[in-house]
């Protein structure tokens, strides 16, 4: 099914009211999810509605959270989310972390007791928009195992960075540290797929194909997917996020920290509050004037998108150019959804008495 921009836009946020949100949180959410649909990130736009609807029902979720500044220095924050969306939550970090660059030059915030947040391309778009350098990430559901190990330990813990340019997009390098991101086995599941090896382990430690593979005690694998290719590295990049978005915050971290997917149970033995986000956004100007520094990015990238390359029909692919090229085909051309996700749209539209799509 394609679908218009604002018809998902109007869709989604409908949803959101009818689970309590106010007008402003849930015009917010709808536009951080309808992002990462538009710029060709399925996984983590509407196809996860059903999810927050799911934590919401478990009384996870609070959708009108009183989002609090619980430590604060001039260029620091941590703040508490109170257990609100993760895509309230975080925009609210970011504007914070950028009123601090604003004033000091730049601005560092942990966030506890948040939810999932969508794709964290999202966040530091908000900060590229003055240009500045925007950092975000987030630890998530245990679902990864360290390498050589076989229990699930660690999330998916994206982290990104995003660069104003002055002719050309923004460079955005948005990234899960694990293989592959867990709402890219949802899709997988949807479509009936299987997934690449090295994605993921069975419970044994063994490779599989499997996108149900979770479900049966198996793990998703670090970025590297083994020792041979690199998965210690892998492993000591979602380590460094789980590290500053919830150690650091004071959110669960690790094992503790409470799973989106819902078939597994939050621990009953929590260190911290919720999950933990960690943003920050660095004033350009305060290491160069503006415009000398997007005219050195616009050459870095014109360089790099000329280099020569194995096969001649393929060009070098800057970080972010494919998501904005999607997203261009997008707003022109409608969304398309997967009957699955559509399905459970219209299954959320019934219980909620709205529309359908």
């Amino acid at each position: 099914m394609i679908i218009s921009e604002s018809a998902l836009r109007a869709f989604t946020q409908n949803i959101f009211l009818a689970m309590g949100c106010s007008n402003e949180h849930a015009a917010l959410a709808a536009d951080v999810l309808i992002l990462s649909d538009l710029r060709g990130i399925d996984s983590h736009g509407v196809a996860r509605l059903i999810g927050y609807v799911r934590l919401w029902e478990n009384k996870r979720i609070n959708t009108r959270p009183n989002i609090t500044i619980v430590h604060e220095t001039p260029t620091t924050a941590t703040v508490d989310g109170d257990a609100g969306l993760g895509l309230i939550v975080a925009p609210f970090a970011m504007r914070l972390a950028i009123q601090k660059a604003e004033l000091y030059g730049s601005g560092w915030v942990s966030v506890r007791n948040s939810n999932h947040f969508g794709i964290a391309g999202y966040h530091t778009l908000m900060a590229v928009e003055k240009d500045m350098i925007g950092f975000a990430m987030t630890n998530a559901s245990p679902l990864v195992a360290p390498t050589f190990s076989n229990e699930r330990l660690l999330g998916t813990n994206p982290m990104c960075y995003a660069f104003p340019a002055g002719k050309y997009p923004p460079v955005v390098v948005d990234m899960a540290t694990s293989a592959a991101a867990n709402g890219k086995l949802e899709i997988a599941q949807r479509l009936g797929k299987q997934v690449p090896e090295g994605w993921i382990q069975d419970k044994d430690g063994k490779f599989t194909t499997d996108p149900h593979a979770l479900k049966k005690g198996g793990s998703l694998l670090p970025l590297g997917g083994d020792r041979e290719h690199g998965s210690h590295k892998g492993f000591g990049l979602s380590a460094t996020v789980d590290i500053l978005s919830a150690v650091l915050s004071g959110a669960n971290y690790g094992p503790w920290a409470p799973p989106f997917v819902s078939f597994l149970d939050p621990p009953a033995d929590p260190v911290g509050k919720g999950i933990g986000h960690f943003v920050g956004a660095m004033r350009v100007d305060g290491f160069r004037p503006v415009d000398e520094f997007k005219a050195h990015l616009d050459n870095w990238i014109r360089r790099f998108k000329s280099a020569s390359t194995v096969d001649p029909a393929q060009k070098v692919i800057i970080p972010g150019e494919p998501e904005l090229e999607a997203q261009t085909d997008r707003k022109k051309n409608g969304i398309l959804l997967i009957d699955a996700v559509v399905n459970d749209l219209n299954g959320l539209a019934a219980k909620f008495g709205i529309s359908h799509l």
